[in-house]
């Protein structure tokens, strides 16, 4: 049986932010799927839904980087603050490929335009992200906390 996060995780919660961050086809024209950040993560939460699994297979490998739409930073950021709250802050059991860190990479790629390093504490993270990038990084902070 696929290994699952064991204090469990809040797909919903998750999904519901990649809808508010999504673009629509309003906006786009046209839905890229998987070949869009947040379209890529909604198609891993939605896989997550049909079947619980902690690891996205070769999901990290499969992030569109290249993906330059500009979202909503507001929106963008409230993600990756409710999505360090999903995170189990696993430190050296740490995994690329775990649906949240390839979520949060998905949204790294829109709001900072690349994929941050994580080492699996949402606190180191932080501290990262107030030395590299500070005005987004206390919105993030502050949403994290609250």
């Amino acid at each position: 049986m696929p290994e699952t996060h064991k204090k469990g995780f809040n797909a919903e919660l998750v999904q519901n932010d990649l809808e508010n961050c999504c673009r629509s086809e309003a906006v786009c024209g046209q839905c890229q799927g998987t070949a869009c950040t947040i379209g890529y993560a909604k198609q891993c939460i939605k896989n997550f839904l049909k079947e619980p699994r902690k690891e996205v297979p070769e999901g990290t490998e499969h992030v569109p980087a290249m993906d330059v739409k500009i979202f909503d930073e507001t929106e963008l950021e409230t993600a990756i603050a409710h999505i360090l709250k999903e995170c189990k802050d696993c430190k050296e059991d740490h995994t690329e490929n775990c649906i949240i860190n390839v979520v949060r990479n998905c949204l790294e790629v829109g709001l900072f335009g690349d994929v941050q390093p994580y080492e699996g504490s949402a606190l180191q993270y932080l501290m990262y992200l107030n030395a590299n990038f500070a005005d987004k990084s206390v919105r993030i902070a502050d949403t994290y906390k609250n």
